[in-house]
């Protein structure tokens, strides 16, 4: 039973992201192929612009709908955008205080310069 559902989960997202992708370069596609055809045709800088700006807003959110269809994917999102810490953080001494002071820092935390 969860097999045919995670089974449909696949085959909607992939509908979805190539009905996306259709949308999303058709525009681009179709100038290409207008100035191959008739190379004299006169057409829009700005048009073109924005038809390779939606191609690019496509590649840009095909990541978020695979975040926002796949548990596994969303869990290692969440973490990364939530800044949870994986592993235990490494102990740093602190040169300029006296040996009994310790500081505890995360990894990606620099210590401080004296």
């Amino acid at each position: 039973m969860l097999s045919n559902q995670i089974q449909t989960n696949v085959i909607k997202t992939m509908i979805f992201v190539s009905a996306f992708f259709a949308i999303a370069w058709l525009p681009n596609y179709t100038f290409i192929l207008l100035l191959n055809l008739s190379p004299n045709l006169k057409l829009s800088q700005s048009g073109y612009n924005a038809s390779v700006f939606i191609a690019f807003l496509y590649i840009c959110t095909n990541p978020f709908i695979y975040a926002a269809k796949f548990d596994p994917v969303r869990q290692v999102l969440i973490r990364m955008v939530l800044c949870k810490k994986t592993a235990e953080p490494a102990s740093v001494v602190n040169v300029g205080a006296p040996a009994s002071v310790v500081t505890t820092r995360g990894p990606h935390v620099p210590a401080p310069v004296t």
